[in-house]
């Protein structure tokens, strides 16, 4: 027996879902999988342009496998979350390596994959090889925790397991790619976080929390946290061939693996900032010039930046090396940056607005 639930879905995508989405076309595992990693926390018209970049850069699992990993973060770099982009060359190399280059069909073996987990593993089974995978993303978290009135948030376990048992449930048999688009778009265009057009849901008739008036009380919302301050100094060191200073962030961790630009412990006052760059660096610089700070938000925490530029007039220590190395800024803005230390590369002044 066909569950309602998935043939009023089903009918409404026919309709008014999304058909035409750049990894809807020459669709493979390798391209679902792409748009599925790029889609974590982040929304489809911010996906796109990056996609079909991405796509143009490494067309197959073996140009992402065998590529410099700066060249894969400097095509992620504006997306955030920079670890999916690590993740996603690692599963790559697997991929490679482990499965002659095909990617499994198999969901037990997608999930041992680096940075797939059993909702992203589930999207490409269904997506790419057509057989039938239960998904359970943020928007169908959203849709399910509203029709059936789940309380509580996601994140706990005991709610999860009642949104998988739900999600198992109508999820069919037959039109499976068809069917995770549909319950993936209705949440992404009707059933939204705020303002949820409910008068035009397929599933209003007999969604609890609509009939109760309640859809902004689903899904329950995180326990709220406040997020600690952090802060520091982001120096621009720019020699006399126009060459700026970028440091390397270490592998794992906020912004792990990107280029970014040396740090001063924020302790320091401005007065002592041309003495500790000289002896923490081995340069002979200027008197700083202060650009205006800003903060930058991580899940986390929040960082105070506060940008000091010197021009520098020898170096006596600061060599290249992996690093470490002084860039000319139009291969600086080549590599992989963190959002904020782009903008203070090109466009200093902005970086405040961020």
């Amino acid at each position: 027996m066909t569950d309602s639930v998935a043939s009023r879905l089903l009918a409404w995508y026919d309709q008014h879902g999304r058909h035409d989405l750049p990894w809807h076309f020459n669709r493979n595992a390798y391209r679902v999988w792409v748009s599925e990693i790029m889609l974590q926390q982040t929304q489809v018209t911010t996906v796109i342009p990056y996609f079909n970049a991405f796509m143009e850069r490494f067309p197959d699992v073996h140009s992402l496998a065998s590529a410099p990993v700066d060249d894969v973060l400097g095509h992620w770099s504006g997306l955030g979350y920079y670890a999916r982009a690590r993740n996603l060359q690692k599963a790559a190399i697997t991929v490679v390596d482990d499965f002659e280059g095909e990617f499994p069909q198999c969901q037990e073996q997608l999930e041992s994959l680096t940075g797939i987990g059993r909702s992203t593993a589930a999207a490409i089974v269904a997506q790419a090889f057509g057989k039938r995978a239960t998904i359970l993303d943020g928007n169908v978290k959203r849709v399910l925790a509203r029709y059936h009135a789940v309380s509580g948030w996601p994140g706990q376990t005991a709610v999860l397991k009642k949104l998988w048992e739900h999600a198992e449930t109508h999820t069919p048999e037959e039109r499976i790619r068809d069917y995770t688009q549909a319950i993936m778009d209705l949440g992404a265009m009707v059933c939204t976080r705020s303002r949820p057009d409910c008068e035009h849901c397929p599933l209003s008739s007999d969604c609890q929390a609509y009939a109760r008036g309640e859809t902004k009380l689903y899904p329950g919302s995180k326990p709220r946290k406040e997020k600690p301050e952090k802060s520091t100094w982001m120096i621009i060191l720019e020699d006399s061939e126009g060459r700026v200073l970028l440091e390397r962030r270490p592998p794992s961790g906020i912004w792990g693996g990107l280029w970014s630009l040396p740090e001063l412990d924020s302790a320091l006052g401005a007065d002592e900032l041309q003495e500790a760059c000289e002896s923490t660096l081995g340069l002979t610089c200027s008197e700083p010039e202060l650009i205006s700070g800003f903060r930058h938000t991580f899940s986390h925490y929040h960082l105070h930046i506060q940008p000091a530029r010197f021009g520098i007039t020898q170096t006596t220590v600061v060599a290249d090396d992996d690093q470490r190395q002084w860039f000319h800024r139009d291969e600086a803005l080549s590599l992989g940056l963190p959002a904020p230390i782009r903008t203070l590369l090109t466009e200093p002044e902005q970086a405040a607005l961020l």
